[in-house]
């Protein structure tokens, strides 16, 4: 829709918001982590390590589902529009997730309770994301002929994204950012309550991975699909995601049943 801030070439709407979310999910995060009795500069530090190895994450993942293409024209890899491009979270989610790891056992946080902090500032930073990829035209949706159907008429967002012009289409991108406020609303109202260590990780990537699931149907495939099939990469990637989330919250249930039966 704007994917300039005043017209200006050089201050793009999307990286405004990234920046936006990424202060904002830092902030969050330490403020729950001061709240939950955690080293909050450690906590801090942590995201900015995840932050980067979501971005070099999200890269790759790009590279790796249209792989066909950029094996065809290894020369895009390092030209300016995939510099710009967001590239795919989850690959972004998963990088980061693996260093956060690392870094955890290294500083010796908490894992339970440092993912859990995490979980409603992702939320957060991502549903703000996800509105500059609405600003900037990416990550849009299939035709919709629906009261809320928007058409996009940028020249600008069409040469760096292909976003398609004056066709109506489906908000995919506002979906997505709509759900993730939702789950934060309802993260950050659960974190406040007793829980078990792991229950709000566990609840994101449940919630996250339907939400996703759900908005890959409405949305257009630029990128390839690697794992092949009637869902696409990313709903593969949800439905294990989901799994995760399940056993996250089997394990507490499990475990919490067990400390009943001691008793």
């Amino acid at each position: 829709m704007y994917p300039e801030i005043f017209g200006l070439s050089f201050l793009h709407t999307y990286g405004v918001l990234v920046a936006a979310a990424l202060l904002v999910g830092l902030w969050l995060a330490g403020r729950l982590s001061r709240e939950a009795g955690l080293n909050a500069g450690a906590v801090t530090d942590l995201g900015l390590y995840c932050a980067l190895a979501a971005i070099g994450g999200a890269k790759l993942m790009m590279f790796l589902v249209d792989f066909s293409y950029y094996r065809e024209h290894p020369g895009e890899i390092f030209s300016l529009s995939s510099a710009q491009a967001g590239g795919v979270f989850y690959g972004g989610l998963i990088a980061a997730l693996a260093v956060a790891v690392w870094q955890m056992r290294k500083t010796r946080l908490p894992g339970w309770k440092t993912a859990d902090v995490f979980a409603p500032a992702i939320a957060l930073g991502h549903g703000i994301g996800r509105i500059g990829c609405f600003t900037a035209g990416c990550c849009w949706g299939v035709e919709c002929h629906r009261p809320w159907a928007v058409t996009f008429t940028s020249l600008a967002a069409h040469d760096r994204v292909g976003v398609p012009l004056n066709i109506p289409i489906h908000p995919t991108q506002l979906y997505e950012a709509f759900a993730e406020f939702a789950i934060f609303g309802f993260l950050y109202w659960r974190i406040h309550k007793p829980h078990a260590d792991g229950a709000i990780i566990g609840a994101y990537l449940m919630l996250y991975s339907t939400a996703r699931f759900t908005v890959e149907f409405f949305r257009v495939h630029e990128q390839g699909n690697v794992l092949g099939g009637a869902f696409d990469t990313s709903q593969f990637i949800s439905a294990g995601l989901f799994l995760l989330g399940a056993a996250c919250l089997w394990r507490l249930r499990a475990r919490t049943s067990q400390a009943r039966g001691e008793l």
